[in-house]
């Protein structure tokens, strides 16, 4: 079944013409500009419960509480309208609409400002049931808003609240047009970054496919879910904390993959103003690592991919960014104080070797600038040289003779930085050679990677030869 593009217009009434959807729209900060929509598509009595805008924080505590944190633009803030919405709809309409679906939209937005010092951003929500006296369930995303003008942000939310109502009650019975629809007539207005769907109706739903999906058709350039298998966002696990990135293939992780993350987190937390309580890990699967010969995406091999450094007890970050400044730049909007990026040294050779050649016009020290910030350091795996000589450092990088003094600068003023007591005797496993043993049914693999890997790559079929 292909997916319908509809106008906002067009959702609105769809929802509005249906008897059975009923609830309740709660909006903070941006207005009421979702439940606007469903006012001027006409038919809104169907629809439409109550409407409300606790603008003020302090009649918005007096309703939902207290925020601990001081911010009000966040995913706890959301929940908590959540909560206190459906008890008051359940409560007094049950009994009397037994043949509704209900549903509860809330939304905490905050838009660009005056000087514009604050980007627009938002936290929506629904709590909704597919049949009447149903269990509810639940979908949660935050955005980014990148219209330059507080009165076309508050236009864009209004759009994507419809979207957001529309996908749950028309598309949830296929999550990539769920996630899909949820850019509809928003294109280069917004991003989403965070996405979270649950409930009775959807536990056949995984989580971090929608994640994949945000990244995969567009929605963001960069998204995150954790150990658990849920979506997570930087603003609610990584305010203020330091970060460390590990970019790898991970097919599959290796013992030198738990070697990379030890020694590469111990050595990272040596450098000033890390503090390790205040420090996390996170793994990095990108796209163009994803990719496979024909430049399709594969998601099962995603999938897997991701499953096995969950089971090892790793967050998994999902980017489309092959410059690291995108990763940057998205991270400086959580005040993030050091963010390191952990690459094999053959990685890294890659990537000189790229600025280099590809920018030998004149560029080249701009090109450097944007690859090298104080904002990052780049953190560097050794390698074993295959032909049995001596182990490749960033020390001993053979990069081009025209970039030599450029690269010992880079390596002086800590921009790269040698990871420490490593396992050298570990180098010797390259994870290209276990996926070619694990697909060629040869003994000894399981010997190279974790046990919790080998076990469940034997069980779930991973990684077979197609």
């Amino acid at each position: 079944m292909d997916y319908q593009l509809l106008k906002t217009e067009q959702k609105a009434l769809e929802i509005n013409l249906n008897n059975a959807i009923y609830g309740t729209f709660a909006e903070i900060g941006a207005g009421q500009e979702v439940a606007r929509n469903f006012f001027q598509a006409g038919a809104a009595a169907n629809t439409i419960a109550k409407t409300m805008s606790a603008y003020d924080k302090t009649y918005s505590d007096a309703i939902y509480g207290p925020e601990i944190s001081g911010r009000y633009v966040c995913e706890a803030r959301l929940y908590k309208m959540l909560d206190h919405e459906w008890q008051l709809l359940d409560e007094r309409l049950r009994n009397i609409k037994p043949d509704s679906t209900f549903f509860v939209f809330a939304d905490t937005v905050t838009t660009i400002n005056f000087s514009k010092t604050i980007k627009g951003q938002g936290w929506l929500g629904i709590r909704f049931q597919l049949v009447p006296d149903g269990p509810p369930n639940e979908i949660v995303i935050h955005t980014k808003l990148l219209d330059n003008d507080a009165k076309l942000q508050q236009e864009a939310i209004g759009v994507l609240g419809v979207n957001l109502l529309y996908a749950v009650y028309y598309l949830n019975h296929d999550p990539k047009f769920l996630v899909k629809s949820l850019h509809d007539g928003l294109r280069g207005r917004i991003t989403v970054d965070h996405i979270r769907l649950s409930g009775p109706n959807f536990n056949h739903v995984d989580n971090r496919l929608l994640v994949f999906y945000l990244v995969k058709y567009g929605l963001s350039e960069l998204a995150i879910f954790d150990e658990n298998h849920l979506g997570i966002h930087a603003s609610e696990f990584l305010y203020k904390k330091s970060l460390m990135v590990v970019r790898g293939h991970f097919k599959p992780p290796t013992l030198v993959t738990l070697d990379v993350f030890k020694s590469g987190f111990a050595t990272f937390i040596q450098e000033p103003s890390v503090e390790e309580s205040r420090s996390l890990i996170v793994a990095e699967l990108t796209l163009d690592y994803l990719r496979s010969g024909d430049g399709e995406l594969d998601e099962e091999d995603f999938f897997q991919r991701a499953d096995l450094l969950n089971a090892l007890g790793y967050k998994v970050m999902v980017s489309d960014c092959t410059n690291h400044q995108v990763m940057i730049n998205y991270m400086a909007d959580y005040k993030i104080p050091k963010l390191g990026l952990v690459i094999g040294v053959r990685e890294l050779l890659d990537i000189i070797n790229e600025k280099y050649y590809t920018n030998r016009d004149g560029r080249l020290l701009v090109a450097f600038g944007e690859l090298f910030t104080r904002n990052i350091k780049i953190f560097a795996y050794p390698a074993s040289d295959q032909n049995g000589g001596e182990v490749l450092t960033a020390y001993n990088l053979p990069v081009p003779d025209g970039i030599t003094f450029l690269y010992k600068h880079l390596i002086n003023e800590n921009q790269i930085v040698e990871i420490q007591n490593y396992n050298e005797d570990l180098l010797n496993i390259f994870p290209h050679k276990v996926l070619d043993m694990l697909q060629l049914d040869e003994p000894g693999w399981e010997e190279m990677v974790p046990e919790v890997v080998a076990s469940t790559i034997k069980e779930k079929g991973y990684f077979k030869s197609k």
